[in-house]
């Protein structure tokens, strides 16, 4: 087994929830011979300094979450797409002890498989910004104001998929259009959403 970090002594002994469930998953993940390490909060795993895995914890289940997920087999099919906007990651999401024992060998598996996708250095093919629904407000924006249409598809793919995201998720026609009114300026000025 790999060597145990100590902020992720502290992830786990802090938790609210899934203490005993987070331990377990610690312990097949490195059992794996991953680098354990604490990113975005939470215990990531890595194989060369690449992220391979981690573990999250939400209100009705706990999770462990591959990177480049898509890229699975899923002999289980217990591979989880979180939203239909994830492109590359997926989980295998937990309710209790009981899921994590069940699926014990399996789990392994799925991470040894995830370390080969990650040194075979295989990527997603990720959908084109021109591949996403443009909300309507935002359309209008873009016929409206001169030079925002040639701005905005100077933005690198990445920041064109940001911004069609964040502006297409509140449910409110309101919120969008005030999403997209906040944003012009950055778009203009050649800005990502969180450049």
């Amino acid at each position: 087994m790999n060597e145990k970090n100590p902020k992720v002594d502290e992830f786990i002994g802090r938790a609210d929830k899934w203490q005993e469930e987070f331990g377990k998953l610690r312990s097949i993940v490195l059992d794996c011979q991953l680098s354990e390490e604490l990113k975005w909060g939470v215990p990531c795993y890595t194989v060369r300094d690449k992220n391979v895995v981690l573990i999250h914890g939400f209100k009705d289940y706990c999770a462990l979450l591959f990177f480049k997920g898509a890229l699975l087999h899923d002999p289980k099919d217990i591979l989880v797409q979180q939203t239909e906007n994830v492109q590359v990651a997926r989980q295998i999401r937990f309710t209790g002890v009981h899921d994590i024992d069940y699926l014990g060998a399996d789990l392994k598996e799925y991470i040894r498989e995830a370390v080969e996708v990650e040194e075979s250095g295989l990527k997603v093919a990720l959908k084109k910004p021109s591949e996403f629904k443009v909300p309507d407000e935002f359309q209008s924006k873009l016929n409206e104001i001169p030079g925002l249409k040639a701005a905005f598809e100077a933005l690198t793919p990445g920041r064109q998929r940001a911004y069609l995201f964040y502006f297409a998720v509140p449910k409110q026609s309101k919120t969008r259009e005030s999403r997209i009114e906040k944003s012009i300026q950055r778009i203009m000025d050649g800005k990502g959403l969180n450049d």
